[in-house]
């Protein structure tokens, strides 16, 4: 406020934000976990002030071996020496509320990561929370007017999420849950959790062998294709957003390994987020009404995911949105950058009264981040040239009732059926699929102890002709917008037809679709009678 009144507040930013920085770490764990936080928040924080406290995430000092030794011993009820048999004299990783050690297990020779909680650190996190919470208190009144909340809620989740990296045991149950999650997918690797050596101050973890993602020139030495990694890790992260539900919220350079196999290997769930179906359908929604350039829908988007009040007039963000999208899409996807698209959205999260519910701004510091070690592998790379391809496969393949019904919305805009649209979607999924099926992590080796995968090396739309097919003789308006489509302008689409089918030709395994109708054929007479017995019997 000083540097306001005198004129200079531009010319001491940098020097400002470093203060805040330094005086966030003396002030302890709970501070700099809030810094974290602030560094992802365009809501409440500019953004010159956000870059310097991004430092917090990867800077922050250890507490002494003997302490971290101490409190392994306590936790585990047994001496470290019958632990393991060697433990790094040094932290291989210090964060905010730990820290993680090297080790080789006595029982097994097996290497393992061990991370320690720091010392006597809950009563001072509870301490904190209680600051801050009476604080926020004292700003409701200006939270509300810029973010149609009161700064308490704001605290709250904050304080849920730091509760919950608190306990150990609870991580470890993220990473089974992630393991569930991939146990079917060669190209991600969790690590196993040894849940009966760890308790809610001590984790032990397998040891992950793997590259860090900010040396390309070791990933390029290992002879990993930096192409085919890159679309293994963008698909890994939407499949946790729009698939699973259930993302890595802090994936930064140290959290994420390649491989030498291709794959891609994580690590750290203290900080995971979870999507309910009904917001991972709005996410898609939105890249939906973003492909139809509906900004309109775009707008009630931000109200249904919570990011405005339930009644705010969205009339103002519009023409915002539109100006947003249009000038970092207008050029292609070879011209979209993730980064330049969020700079612009938090200039408009500033300005408006749109607050970021606290999982989507981890969705969006999670998006932002791996886009970051992308464009250190490739400087030239493009998030929506691996993003789009795999929305599209999905959006073509996937048997969910709610994707097939956000396909229809993509092919038909206006009432007019989009064949360009279909045609790029064809492409952009069997793009997709090559590059994923080129990937050394999917290759068949061979040998006893090698692993044998079955892998996809072609698009597989046999479901989705099915289900087109059914939705044809079902669907009476649908019926109608194809034939439509087939005869707009007075004239009949062949061409059109005939380009789609050259496209999926080598696709489509036409023995094996007539094989399935077949089998199918019964079940498809019984739904078209009951079908029509229910339009008859609403007709009277």
């Amino acid at each position: 406020m000083y540097d306001c009144l005198v004129g200079r507040d531009k010319e001491v930013v940098p020097f400002r934000a470093r203060q805040l920085r330094n005086l966030l770490c003396d002030l302890g764990p709970s501070f700099i976990k809030a810094g974290q936080v602030l560094a992802n928040r365009p809501d409440i924080i500019r953004e010159d002030y956000m870059n310097e406290l991004c430092i917090l995430q990867d800077d922050v000092p250890p507490f002494p071996n003997q302490v971290a030794f101490k409190i392994i011993e306590e936790e585990l009820g047994q001496p470290l020496e019958a632990l393991s048999s060697k433990i790094s004299s040094r932290t291989i990783a210090a964060a905010s509320l730990g820290q993680v050690y090297r080790a080789t297990l006595c029982s097994s020779g097996e290497d393992v990561a061990i991370k320690v909680q720091r010392p006597q650190i809950e009563p001072i996190i509870y301490r904190d929370l209680f600051l801050f919470r009476t604080l926020a208190s004292f700003l409701n009144g200006i939270s509300i007017q810029k973010l149609g909340c009161n700064a308490e809620l704001i605290v709250d989740e904050f304080g849920e999420k730091l509760l919950e990296e608190l306990d150990y045991t609870l991580e470890a149950r993220n990473i089974e849950d992630f393991l569930e999650n991939f146990k079917g997918d060669p190209t991600v690797k969790i690590p196993l959790v040894y849940k009966n050596l760890s308790g809610s101050r001590v984790l032990v973890m397998e040891w992950i062998d793997g590259i860090r993602c900010t040396d390309p020139q070791a990933i390029k030495n290992a002879g990993i294709d930096v192409n085919g990694f890159l679309t293994v890790g963008v698909s890994a992260a939407l499949r946790q957003l729009l698939e699973f539900g259930l993302f890595h919220g802090d994936p930064h350079p140290g959290n994420i390994f390649a491989m030498r196999d291709g794959r891609i290997a994580y690590v750290d769930f203290g900080n995971v987020a979870v999507l309910s179906q009904q917001n991972k359908q709005i996410l898609i929604d939105a890249v939906v009404h973003a492909v139809n350039e509906d900004y309109s829908e775009m707008a009630n988007d931000f109200t249904r995911l919570g990011f405005l009040a339930s009644g705010t007039d969205v009339s103002p963000i519009i023409p915002a949105l539109e100006a947003i999208w249009q000038n970092s899409a207008g050029k292609g996807l070879s011209d979209f950058n993730f980064r330049s698209v969020t700079g612009k959205f938090n200039k408009l999260v500033y300005n408006y009264p749109i607050r970021i519910p606290e999982r989507f701004s981890l969705v969006i510091r999670s998006l932002l981040t791996q886009e970051g070690i992308c464009f250190t592998l490739k400087p030239d790379f493009k998030f929506l040239e691996v993003a789009y391809p795999y929305v599209a496969k999905r959006l073509l393949t996937d048997p969910n009732p709610a994707l097939r019904e956000r396909l229809i919305q993509v092919l038909f805009k206006d009432g007019v059926f989009q064949w360009k649209r279909l045609e790029n979607l064809i492409v952009l999924a069997k793009e997709n699929v090559a590059k994923m099926s080129s990937n050394p992590a999917l290759q068949v080796k061979n040998g006893p102890t090698s692993r044998s995968w079955q892998t996809v090396s072609k698009l597989d739309l046999t479901d989705t002709i099915k289900d087109g097919a059914r939705l044809v003789l079902f669907d009476e308006g649908i019926r109608r917008q194809l034939l439509l489509a087939l005869t707009e302008d007075s004239k009949l689409h062949v061409e059109e037809l005939v380009d789609v089918y050259k496209l999926v030709e080598d696709d489509i395994n036409i023995p094996a679709v007539a094989m399935e109708v077949v089998q199918d054929f019964p079940n498809v007479v019984r739904d078209f009678l009951l079908s029509w017995s229910n339009s008859v019997l609403s007709d009277r």
